[in-house]
């Protein structure tokens, strides 16, 4: 049975990734198969584990799947795995403002977890033992069972700090040196994604895994991970239900370094419905896959790439004709950019009578959604809970016939033929019969496969 450990912080900032990423890769590199998880909606650290693990990073939002879906979800992740590592967000208990929904030691707490505390030392010594008190006994029913030390300035500096983890009840599992070599660059929605990062981000997993396997006790992690809970994993093919009889249409979903924020169940779901996915790398590919039925453009950063995006020509007209068929095409967030007249004042696929513009500052947040007209995705008057974080707006922010409404915004999206596009994502996870919906509406259904 897998084993589970949660790596958390205080608050963001404190050296989780580090932690985290450094224990799947060292982990690995002693030959224990691990399983990587993050907390939340982020795409860009699970790019890093998947580096790291060697299998897909995949994603634990309570909020966007529903509390009753973590436990299975993290089951069918860890199949085959020895021990599951599982990244926080933010600090500890931080999750969806107000009502804290999402937190890392909800996570914990749904996969009976015991959780490892990573705490940027910089700056205190005793006081440590007072903030580890606190993060203790705020919530009796989550177990803290170790501590790291991160950024420990010298090994007079260690002996203090540990002397505190001891004052507060808690074992030290281990003492990172400052190690400034390992910053990963960061942009305005957070580190550059390792798909981007190329050769860079296998160096700097390459690091963390060597700077966690020199001053980390793994054996006293693996020893304090707890089994999963048991019961069924998730299933792709039980959440969508049987597929269309024969063989399904061809889905293409944009992928490689202009999009990589999408989640693995995605793809997953996709097949099961019985479609079946093929990624398109639209800095390189100047065609959809023969026989293309359907589109799926994830988010990411197009902006870093218009340029290359722009020039490939052949690649937008396909795009175009795909969307004029009526075909299905569900966009998000990047996906919506590429989908506009203009990204940047750059011409994209002009798919959507809009054009999309930096905006002056960060949107963010989850959104309980309703559905304002049918599309390929969802009848009208569906509900579902998205997540918004784009620093962009498009011109005009909705289509005639808008895809969402939430409360204290104006409608937002647009759906017209078979196109929905908008900034909301969602986790297909949270939402399987859209994507089974999705599939059922791609108007080229092959035959059965001859021999």
């Amino acid at each position: 049975m897998t084993r589970a450990v949660v790596v958390a912080a205080p608050a963001s900032g404190s050296g989780k990734t580090t932690v985290a990423t450094g224990l799947m890769a060292a982990l690995r590199r002693r030959g224990t198969a691990v399983a990587p998880f993050k907390v939340g909606p982020d795409y860009i650290d699970p790019g890093y584990h998947t580096l790291a693990a060697g299998r897909p990073g995949r994603n634990l939002d309570p909020v966007l799947v529903g509390a009753d879906r973590i436990a299975p979800l993290a089951r069918h992740g860890s199949a085959g795995a020895e021990i599951a590592v599982v990244e926080g967000v933010m600090g500890l208990f931080d999750g969806r403002i107000p009502d804290g929904a999402g937190s890392t030691a909800e996570v914990a707490g749904l996969l009976g977890a015991p959780v490892l505390l990573v705490v940027d030392c910089r700056g205190q010594s005793r006081s440590l033992a007072a903030l580890l008190h606190g993060f203790r006994s705020f919530d009796p029913a989550l177990r803290i069972a170790g501590v790291v030390l991160n950024r420990v300035g010298s090994a007079r500096h260690e002996d203090v700090l540990r002397a505190a983890a001891e004052e507060a009840g808690l074992p030290v599992l281990g003492a990172l040196p400052r190690r400034d070599a390992l910053e990963v660059p960061s942009r305005h929605l957070g580190l550059v994604t390792a798909a981007e990062h190329g050769g860079a981000a296998t160096a700097a997993v390459d690091a963390m895994a060597e700077l966690v396997a020199a001053h980390v006790d793994l054996d006293a992690v693996i020893g304090l991970a707890a089994p999963l809970p048991a019961g069924p994993a998730w299933s792709p093919r039980d959440a969508v239900g049987d597929g269309p009889p024969g063989r399904g249409p061809v889905v293409a979903v944009l992928g490689g370094p202009a999009f990589t924020f999408g989640y693995a169940e995605h793809v997953e779901l996709l097949a099961a419905a019985g479609a079946e996915p093929v990624t398109v790398d639209p800095l390189r590919d100047p065609a959809l896959p023969q026989g293309t039925g359907a589109l799926v453009l994830p988010g990411g950063f197009p902006e870093e790439h218009v340029a290359e995006l722009g020039a490939n020509a052949p690649l937008l007209a396909a795009v175009r004709e795909l969307a004029a068929s009526g075909a299905p095409v569900h966009a998000e967030c990047g996906g919506l950019l590429y989908l506009c007249e203009t990204l940047d004042g750059s011409p994209m696929c002009g798919v959507l009578p809009a054009a999309a513009t930096r905006a002056g500052r960060l949107t963010l947040g989850y959104r309980d959604a309703v559905a304002l007209a049918d599309s390929a995705l969802h009848p009208a008057g569906a509900r579902v809970t998205g997540h918004e974080f784009h620093h962009w707006s498009v011109t005009p922010r909705a289509g005639e016939a808008a895809a969402w409404a939430w409360r204290g915004a104006e409608p937002e999206g647009f759906v017209h033929g078979g196109v929905h596009a908008s900034f909301l994502h969602t986790h297909p996870a949270g939402e399987p019969a859209a994507v089974a919906r999705f599939v059922r509406s791609a108007p080229q259904i092959r035959g059965p496969e001859k021999g």
